[in-house]
């Protein structure tokens, strides 16, 4: 099954992993997603629920920042949460288990 996103350039494919972020903000919400990614195959595509108002900002932020791939939010019935989805990629920076949101090396667009 596939939805389309207005963000993403096609259909976004079926969750492979679900990922529950609702009631957390951005820190907790990307420890409790780098967690559950921690042993996924490159390719998984992930959906995360989210109700904190900086998750389309922090998302694709965070999928930048480690390589991954952002699709885009993907359309739900859920009222109390939006659904993003991102597609894991072989080639992502992994991140600190103290701070998910810092990379151990530099993105390939930062100047050294």
């Amino acid at each position: 099954m596939t939805a389309t996103s207005p963000m993403s350039p096609g259909p976004v494919p079926a969750a492979d992993i679900t990922v529950d972020g609702t009631g957390l903000l951005c820190v907790t919400l990307l420890l409790r997603l780098r967690a559950a990614i921690a042993e996924a195959e490159p390719g998984t595509v992930v959906q995360v629920i989210a109700t904190d108002p900086a998750a389309p900002l922090d998302l694709p932020a965070w999928c930048h920042m480690t390589g991954h791939h952002y699709l885009g939010p993907v359309p739900n019935d859920d009222p109390d949460g939006t659904v993003y989805a991102l597609r894991l990629s072989a080639d992502a920076r992994p991140t600190r288990p103290d701070a998910p949101w810092r990379t151990d090396r530099p993105s390939a667009d930062t100047e050294l």
